[in-house]
């Protein structure tokens, strides 16, 4: 158990030391730094775990400790929830799990591990989680070794190279969040996603270009810069269209891809997007999919020759309630195949969403069962991309 809080040590002073260290530590280092804190303030041990790159196990970042299931285990329930966790163990000693979350990306958990753990040292253990989740997201973009511990496959290329464009899992604020997975995780051809946030908007956007090769992920990479740059502009959603369509017909004039880009006004909830050729996103209130709510004509897709004459770009808008989610996917989910051969289609998909929501989880932790829903019912490894991104409005709820 967790006793009341105790008279406050020197433990912020080792925090200070431990962050300080951390800065000129390698990636591979920083198990020995929190276990030098660990020494110092009366724990047995302090367990460092990231979460492997499709979220099915935990994965310790030093030697020794043994890999954990997310599903089935009290530090995968931290993960899971958010939240600290409480394991009894043998000998009268106790683990305490709590989450590794940077912003709202969830990298993993640490486990701190004693016989007593009193509230003073818990607020330290918490505090050390948050430097920790500071120091790796730092550490990861100029190190292989946080990518090395995290996969449990070789990467194929094209896989490589657009993983090196995307942003974090999961990025959000107080009243929004927007969280996406890609899969197949390590083969990855032609599908990206994107989210931004700035003070009053949260930026999406997905794509998915023809085939599932390298050319593909050229594509998708070109149309995400040009995304970008239009966006760090202040471009417009149309603008911002014109931009990606102008970029493709320069340095690749044979491919195309289907996307959509979206914005959310944070204060109103007003939902703006242009879908370029892409299946419309779904809105999920009250945990049910409401049929046709975002259905909208869509555009051609970006990279075609006749839309170069310059025709306008349409932009749609619908006012959001407080708690709706939005999903967008691409056409790989609802065309892959369940174990008898059939195609999942748009239906299976919808009450796959309503079951992954209906429980109440985060909107990260539903995005990760449903498309663990999705692989499992998978005979043979999916034949295209299959991309999720789910962005929720959620103005008067605390994070």
């Amino acid at each position: 158990m967790v006793s009341q809080p105790m008279a406050s040590g020197p433990g912020e002073l080792l925090l200070e030391q431990l962050l300080t260290a951390a800065h000129a530590a390698t990636p591979m280092e920083l198990p020995s730094l929190v276990q030098r804190f660990a020494d110092a303030t009366s724990l047995d041990q302090i367990d460092v775990y990231l979460v492997d790159l499709q979220q099915r196990c935990l994965v310790p970042l030093s030697d020794g400790p043994p890999t954990l299931d997310v599903n089935t285990s009290v530090a995968g329930s931290a993960y899971r929830a958010h939240d600290l966790r409480v394991e009894e163990l043998p000998q009268g000693r106790i683990t305490v799990w709590l989450p590794l979350i940077d912003g709202a990306e969830r990298l993993g958990v640490i486990g701190a591990t004693a016989p007593l753990i009193d509230g003073v040292l818990l607020r330290r253990c918490r505090m050390l989680a948050s430097i920790l989740a500071m120091v790796i997201t730092s550490k990861r973009a100029s190190s292989d070794s946080f990518a090395r511990r995290t996969r449990s496959q070789v990467m194929q290329l094209p896989a490589e190279m657009l993983r090196a464009f995307l942003p974090p899992r999961t990025v959000g604020n107080s009243r929004a969040i927007s969280t996406a997975v890609l899969e197949p995780a390590y083969n990855i051809g032609g599908d990206v996603f994107d989210h931004s946030l700035t003070s009053s908007t949260l930026h999406v956007a997905i794509l998915d270009a023809m085939g599932h090769n390298l050319a593909s992920g050229l594509t998708t990479s070109v149309a995400m810069a040009g995304c970008r740059n239009a966006r760090r502009a202040g471009a417009e959603l149309p603008e911002l269209v014109d931009n990606i369509q102008r970029a493709l017909a320069e340095w690749l004039p044979e491919q195309f891809c289907t996307g959509i880009f979206a914005q959310l006004d944070l204060a109103g909830g007003v939902l703006r997007w242009c879908n370029c050729g892409h299946p419309p996103p779904l809105l999920i209130r009250d945990h049910r999919v409401l049929a046709g709510a975002l259905e909208r004509s869509a555009q051609p897709p970006l990279g075609t020759p006749g839309l170069l004459a310059g025709n306008p770009w349409q932009v749609h808008e619908e006012h959001l309630k407080p708690g709706d989610r939005v999903l967008m996917y691409t056409d790989g989910v609802t065309e892959a195949r369940t174990g008898n051969g059939v195609e999942f289609g748009l239906e299976r998909f919808t009450d796959t969403i309503i079951r992954a929501t209906a429980a109440g989880e985060s909107a990260p932790e539903a995005l990760r069962q449903l498309i663990h829903s999705l692989l499992d019912r998978q005979e043979k490894p999916l034949r295209d991309d299959a991309t999720l991104l789910l962005m929720e409005w959620c103005p008067s709820s605390p994070r």
